[in-house]
């Protein structure tokens, strides 16, 4: 079964491994050759060298280079003892790791993990607000989960210098508690924007019997905040969960930018990520949901973060989580990675768009091109694991299924029906929306055992499928109802020559 970036917070020692434990080592883990020829691993998707990897945090473009950090265990293939890991790419694609940007301090408010967060510039300098937790008796505790031991608090943090790899802490944490008399399921993942001089943050939070929100604060220099109220408010899904992230109780990483003209409001609970757009109040600084849907519509996409690149585009990053138990990703020594980039939008309707960063295609090799029918099956071994699908849909698309075969047993199918608007992938059904659309396409990456797959721009689908190994595994695609569909297809490139993305 998967493990998320909270279920070590729950079953502490049940789990094997209590945040206050912080192994600092990883026995028995493979070496870096081992690792570099696992047929698993992902090649062309941002990941750690080695060891585990969720949240995406702070994306930002700084001196002619993207940075992207993320939550990192420097130590073991499962979660503990969160780190700042770093990288920094020229074009989203291509990914040279640099040191652990944030490391927990001793003795200080973030001494049992730094958490996630955001990266702004101010006063000239990149600076991070983020979370930091340590433990705290049952009253200062604000993960309330069963456990009820950790006290998270937000947190600064100033570059030093424009490679962003020494950062200086602020000592105290600049918002040391919720709201008074308020009895928070959570209190984490900070999202800042600025209107005019002064700073806005949104938090992660919740209340039992209440639901998820994001709670507001406001500050003219990033270390003083005065609470507002609530930015917005959710309702529980009415289900009973000791975990406040499983019945909606708690909203994580919630992520509020401007995009086209409308507000859009990220936030993962109930082991989804859920988008909405809407209307946002500058005087009364409220914001009003008016359409939401599901942002990707398997478990494996969470937490996702966004920035603006240096030419306006909105972009976004997603943890895809191990779907695999515990057990398997640490001893294979790596567990987790970043999704591709999305370029976010915002339609005339009000419905948010996503769809891969044309910096992908920087990827392909040659590209080919066949003819589906009723009795000609595209059948295509694979080599390596690496390819790109596209197919167009259009209002008389006909019935088709996309499968991975190992040795002739299926590994992975994805059955796209567009009469019906819809797609089935094992026990989800994606819908699609109604024709006309802006972006026709389906588009399908396959990395090792990541598999993203975006459809007509409005919906996406990562999957990860562990059952598919360099020629062994063979692409098919055959029709099951109608006539003639036409596959383009590519070859994509590695980033690396040795999988570890260095």
């Amino acid at each position: 079964m998967k493990k998320d970036r909270r279920d070590f917070l729950k079953y502490g020692s049940a789990a094997g491994m209590m945040l206050a434990t912080r192994p600092r080592v990883s026995f028995g883990a493979p070496a870096a050759a081992e690792i570099a020829h696992d047929p698993q691993r992902p090649e062309f998707h941002l990941m750690p060298p080695h060891n585990w990897m969720n949240d995406p945090n702070g994306p930002i473009w700084w001196k002619g280079q993207y940075h992207l950090f993320y939550q990192l265990n420097p130590h073991a293939a499962v979660w503990g003892d969160m780190h700042w890991g770093h990288a920094i790419s020229s074009d989203m694609i291509h990914w040279h790791h640099q040191q652990v940007a944030l490391a927990p301090t001793h003795g200080g408010p973030d001494s049992e993990g730094c958490f996630s967060g955001s990266a702004v510039v101010f006063d000239g300098k990149p600076a991070f607000i983020y979370t930091g937790v340590q433990n705290a008796s049952p009253d200062q505790a604000t993960i309330r989960d069963g456990s009820d031991k950790l006290r998270e608090t937000q947190l600064l943090a100033i570059a030093e210098d424009d490679k962003l790899l020494k950062w200086k802490k602020e000592p105290k944490p600049i918002i040391p508690s919720p709201p008074p008399g308020m009895m928070v399921t959570g209190f984490r993942d900070p999202t800042p924007w600025r209107e005019g001089d002064t700073w806005y943050v949104g938090i992660g939070s919740g209340e039992r019997e209440v639901g998820g929100c994001v709670l507001l604060y406001r500050s003219k220099d990033l270390r003083h905040w005065e609470f507002m109220h609530k930015l917005t408010q959710g309702k529980p899904n009415g289900k009973t969960a000791v975990n406040p992230c499983d019945s909606g109780e708690m909203w994580e990483c919630p992520d509020f930018f401007a995009v086209d003209g409308h507000h859009v409001l990220l936030y993962s609970t109930e082991n989804k990520v859920f988008w909405t757009t809407g209307e946002y109040d500058t005087k009364k600084h409220v914001y009003f949901p008016l359409k939401t849907g599901v942002l990707d519509h398997d478990a494996a996409y969470y937490a996702p973060k966004s920035f603006v690149a240096p030419d306006g585009r909105r972009i976004l990053w997603g943890w895809l989580r191990e779907m695999r138990p515990d057990a398997q990703f640490s001893a294979a020594g790596w567990s987790g990675a970043m999704s591709l980039p999305r370029v976010l939008r915002v339609n005339r309707d009000g419905y948010l768009e996503m769809t891969p960063a044309a910096e992908c295609e920087k990827l392909r090799g040659e590209a080919k091109a066949a003819t589906v029918t009723s009795t000609e099956p595209l059948r295509l071994k694979l080599d390596t694991l690496r390819r790109e699908v596209q197919i167009p849909l259009g209002s008389a698309a006909p019935k088709f299924a996309v499968r991975l075969l190992t040795d002739e047993a299926k590994a992975w199918e994805l059955v796209v029906d567009v009469p019906e608007r819809s797609a089935t992938c094992g026990e989800i059904t994606v819908p699609l929306p109604q024709p006309p659309w802006t972006n026709d396409a389906l588009r399908i990456f396959l990395d090792a055992s990541v598999i993203e797959t975006f459809f007509v721009g409005r919906e996406a689908l990562s999957n990860r499928t562990y059952n598919v190994a360099p020629g062994k595994t063979e692409l098919q695609i055959a029709l099951q109802a109608g006539e003639g569909l036409e596959v383009k297809h590519w070859p994509l490139q590695a980033i690396s020559p040795d999988r570890l993305t260095t």
